[in-house]
């Protein structure tokens, strides 16, 4: 019951995220969806795991936060990502940090969360898990580097 709901959440946020447009509901769509990774942990009993996990992500959401909120002093208040472009141009710096960030949340490889969402995957593959959920875990964490990726193309 658990397992379902916590995938149903993930992948939700996963899509609404896809279709946005504003940087912080984007931000706060990544929120909901790693949260959804982290319940279907506990739906499996890895109570360990999603406390790493938890850990894990407050360190690159924390950048993230502070990286997006840097953006929309500079752009003045602007938290349409349609209309952040260059920022590297004007802001290298930042632009690094938020592209460090994004590229964490979409569990880019050597970097923290693929190893933690992976293993939380693997765990579930391992345990003989449903082929369905299985198949939806994917999907889910395919939206996760979409979103991911659309916010890194548009800065």
């Amino acid at each position: 019951f658990l397992t379902f709901f916590s995938i149903l959440t993930t992948l939700l946020a996963g899509i609404g995220a896809m279709y946005e447009n504003d940087l912080k509901k984007i931000i706060a769509l990544s929120t909901l969806s790693q949260l959804g990774v982290m319940m279907f942990s506990m739906s499996m009993g890895l109570k360990l795991l999603a406390f790493t996990h938890l850990i894990i992500h407050a360190f690159f959401k924390a950048l993230m936060f502070l990286s997006g909120g840097s953006i929309m002093h500079g752009t003045f208040g602007n938290q349409d990502i349609r209309y952040l472009g260059g920022l590297s141009k004007y802001s290298p710096y930042l632009n690094y940090c938020m592209c460090l960030a994004i590229m964490a949340l979409g569990s880019f490889p050597f970097l923290s969360s693929f190893y933690s969402k992976h293993v939380i995957l693997d765990c579930f593959i391992g345990m003989g898990g449903n082929s369905f959920f299985i198949v939806l875990v994917y999907l889910a964490n395919l939206f996760t580097v979409i979103y991911s990726f659309r916010l890194f193309f548009y800065l």
